[in-house]
């Protein structure tokens, strides 16, 4: 599991990109998102600084800096712990 910040987690084998979320295409995408009900808001009332795109085509939005998420999947994935589906490590 992938901790998105203030006690929300996620499974990073569903995690598909973690990016920024000051690009115009991705500020659509969460407004399609929001639109659809696809929609999570994992901030807790705070700034969005992070966006995650599941493989169900879920858009979590976290307050955790994209870099920060980046490195946690990362760690995951070096531990070998609920890496992402077809990785071998």
């Amino acid at each position: 599991m992938l901790n998105v910040g203030f006690g929300n987690w996620v499974p990073a084998r569903r995690v598909a990109a973690i990016v920024n979320p000051n690009s115009a295409p991705i500020r659509r995408l969460r407004d399609d998102a929001r639109a659809e009900h696809r929609l999570v808001d994992a901030t807790c009332g705070r700034k969005t600084r992070s966006v995650i795109v599941l493989d169900s085509n879920q858009i979590i939005l976290s307050a955790i800096q994209s870099d920060t998420v980046a490195q946690r999947f990362g760690a995951l994935k070096d531990k070998g712990g609920d890496r992402p589906e077809g990785e071998d490590t």
